[in-house]
């Protein structure tokens, strides 16, 4: 299932920008490195004085760096000749600002949820519902999580309407995200041509 480049000159039948959003600490550089067959971009800094009393660390008080900017990976699926462009958004609300930016030209984007902090993911849930991108929701199920919620539980409490999938990820895994990602574009394409499910 592991991607591999596609050889040089080969014809790229389909490309597609897909998000990667979610609340912060919630393992959105994880999932990019975790997918990405090249070496990931990213912006992570380290967190500073500076930013007490700013970036809550509430549920994730070992996190030590942070996204300014945005993250960045590349997927090949050489049999079905397609290429996913990963852009992670930054989770912190002093950064939303670019994320009308990041989305421009987006088909679809991945709403990274951490079952321990459900509320976080409110800001991007209602983000791509105003917007009307299509997104999926998944749960990045940390070791320690102290309860193990259903996707029924999961849509109620973030209101997710039913069309939106909601599935369970590692974000650490790459086969986990890669399934993640496919979702994802599976959803998209049947959002987009919903009497065909397939691109024009």
């Amino acid at each position: 299932m592991s991607p591999d480049p596609l050889p040089p000159g080969a014809a790229t039948r389909i490309s597609a920008k897909i998000i990667v959003s979610g609340g912060f600490g919630v393992g959105k550089t994880t999932l990019i490195g975790a997918a990405s067959e090249i070496e990931p971009l990213t912006t992570e800094e380290c967190l500073t004085e500076i930013s007490d009393g700013i970036d809550s660390l509430a549920g994730v008080e070992r996190k030590s760096t942070t996204t300014v900017a945005l993250d960045f990976g590349r997927l090949t699926f050489p049999q079905q000749q397609m290429v996913l462009y990963l852009f992670g958004t930054p989770g912190q609300d002093r950064f939303w600002f670019t994320w009308d930016d990041l989305v421009i030209g987006a088909v679809g984007a991945v709403v990274l949820v951490d079952t321990r902090r459900l509320a976080d993911a409110f800001t991007a849930v209602g983000y791509f519902e105003q917007t009307q991108m299509p997104f999926i929701v998944a749960m990045n199920e940390f070791d320690d999580a102290p309860h193990r919620y259903t996707r029924t539980e999961v849509r109620e409490a973030l209101e997710v309407p039913d069309h939106v999938p909601i599935v369970r990820c590692d974000a650490r895994d790459q086969r986990s995200t890669i399934t993640v990602l496919l979702a994802l574009v599976g959803h998209a394409l049947t959002r987009h041509h919903p009497s065909t499910g397939v691109p024009a």
